[in-house]
């Protein structure tokens, strides 16, 4: 066989070997983290590859198992990180952490605003808390007479396609912060956001409880990955 018909493997280099407007840290100190993409961003948090694969290439990787979706890939478990070879515990914690730290700013962000009194402004909230969980989770949202919230708790947690919630201790909630109102929600991991006979028959319940105690049931909001269904705009309250 002749030489040039054999087939030439590409060099690894390492980034420290880049040149310098090319390694992931020294471009965001030149022109800014706006100018990086996500595989280098997430390249900066691993902080190192392995011996034959750069932190890039490992951040493609991850991004290549969530669909290059950084939605899906806030979904992910540490021990999903840890499945690709060169991602270890310390690494997996940090993109976690990471991550979380995205969603506890858009929580941060919607708080600000004056009052919660459409179903819009409640699931601006809710989405990046409850989008990313792989089970059922029921919270609720704790709001004075004038609407603002007062306090926002997990109630429980449960299965894929359900979890028990425990009424009495959400009326008990409200006496103690001296709620007004209150919004439950919960999320459906299939994405399919109607309602089942069970959730129809649970805000019955919630309903009928919180009136016992002169509070009102503002809404009941399923989160379904990006989306959203309100048992108030569609008069099911």
């Amino acid at each position: 066989m002749n030489e040039t018909d054999k087939s030439v493997q590409p060099v690894y280099k390492s980034i420290k070997h880049w040149a310098e407007d090319e390694k992931p840290r020294e471009k965001m100190i030149m022109k800014g983290q706006s100018t990086l993409s996500d595989a280098e961003l997430i390249a900066i948090l691993l902080g190192s590859g392995t011996p034959k694969r750069s932190a890039i290439d490992l951040a493609r990787e991850l991004l290549s198992i969530a669909k290059n979706d950084l939605n899906i890939l806030s979904r992910c478990s540490l021990k999903d990180f840890q499945q690709i070879k060169g991602i270890g515990i310390a690494k997996a914690v940090t993109l976690a952490a990471a991550l979380e730290i995205g969603r506890r700013r858009q929580m941060s962000e919607v708080k600000k605003k004056d009052k919660i009194v459409t179903s819009q402004t409640a699931a601006s909230l809710l989405i990046p808390m409850l989008r990313d969980k792989p089970h059922e989770v029921f919270c609720v949202f704790y709001l004075n007479n004038a609407s603002f919230l007062i306090h926002h708790e997990m109630i429980s947690s449960g299965g894929v396609t359900a979890t028990v919630v425990d009424i009495k201790m959400i009326l008990k909630n409200a006496i103690q912060l001296l709620a007004s109102t209150i919004i439950v929600a919960h999320n459906h991991p299939s994405g399919n956001k109607k309602p089942s006979q069970s959730d129809i028959e649970l805000t019955k319940k919630i309903k009928q409880g919180v009136l016992a105690i002169d509070l009102k049931l503002v809404d009941h909001i399923i989160v379904a990955d990006d989306s959203y269904f309100s048992f108030a705009d569609e008069g099911m309250l």
